[in-house]
């Protein structure tokens, strides 16, 4: 490149997201329409200067070990553009640390200021590849990237597909007040699953997607699963129970992505319902949309 971007200001919003869905363990995400918001100001000013507002304010850092400015200076790096100083500003509203996908929001964020600087329209793909080499995993980056309901692939090939939910079904997502480290999550998986489980969760996952896309009424029982949850009861005992009050009471509900938030998908007629039983176990009740679109360029 020529060691300057061909633009000095970039803004993006990214969508929170609910990885795995239930049975869809490391394929599914749903984007859910609650944003950060994050610009960029590349200027002569050498050095990284990032301001965040709203969530995780009092504790995220400020300087380039921050997750947006270490991907956006990687990202500029890989599109050969090299930069002398930036300012960045994010305005969080992700909660931080709780299964809402904020470091994938985070990555996205920064790869698309990266691209918008250098290109003059975001390529999907690539920040697809590039999230997931951070995260490990897509759902969450698939989601947030491309919006609505995601199926994601990788390994040999990768890819991701998105599907329009239907308008009755609205999300209440449950915040505890404790954060759960990803890491911490999957460290407690097993190596191997029993094959009959496999075969559970893989029908339950096709399950999900009518669900969510054609036919309501199997929610319930596609969003159960024998993959990841239970053996994860340690790491979140008290969502796990959440879970499990829902779904007695009806509700579809799951872990969202590693926890220790919990999803549930209400319909009008069940949305107080579940924000009822959400608040008696003393978790927060966050009604949210479906979010349509995954980056938008701003």
């Amino acid at each position: 490149g020529s060691g300057m971007p061909m633009k000095s200001t970039a803004q993006v919003s990214v969508p929170a997201t609910s990885g795995n869905v239930g049975p869809g363990f490391d394929v599914l995400g749903l984007a859910l329409e609650l944003r950060d918001t994050v610009s960029v100001v590349v200027n002569d000013e050498p050095g990284v200067r990032v301001r965040v507002s709203g969530e995780g304010a009092a504790s995220l850092p400020t300087d380039e070990s921050h997750l947006v400015a270490r991907v956006l200076l990687e990202g500029l790096e890989t599109l050969g553009v090299e930069v002398t100083g930036v300012d960045i500003h994010c305005e969080n509203r992700i909660p931080q640390g709780k299964g809402l996908g904020s470091s994938a929001a985070a990555i996205v964020a920064g790869l698309s200021l990266a691209q918008l600087l250098v290109e003059d329209e975001i390529d999907l793909a690539w920040i697809l590849e590039q999230a997931t080499a951070y995260e490990g995993h897509p759902d969450n980056a698939a989601a947030c990237i491309y919006g609505g309901l995601t199926l994601a692939w990788s390994a040999q090939g990768q890819g991701a597909q998105s599907l329009v939910v239907l308008p009755e079904v609205k999300p209440v997502v449950a915040i505890p007040g404790e954060a759960l480290l990803t890491e911490k999550a999957r460290g407690l998986l097993p190596e191997s699953v029993p094959l009959a489980d496999a075969a559970f969760n893989a029908g339950r996952t096709g399950l999900v997607i009518i669900g969510l896309t054609q036919d309501i009424s199997v929610l319930l029982e596609a969003t159960d699963d024998k993959l990841h949850q239970g053996y994860r009861r340690d790491a979140y005992p008290n969502s796990l129970q959440l879970v499990e009050d829902l779904r007695s009471a009806g509700i579809p509900a799951c872990i969202s992505g590693a926890g220790p938030a919990v999803l549930a998908l209400t319909v009008s007629s069940t949305t107080d319902l579940a924000q009822r039983i959400v608040s008696e176990a003393n978790f927060k009740a966050m009604p949210v949309d479906v979010s349509a679109q995954g980056i938008v360029a701003e």
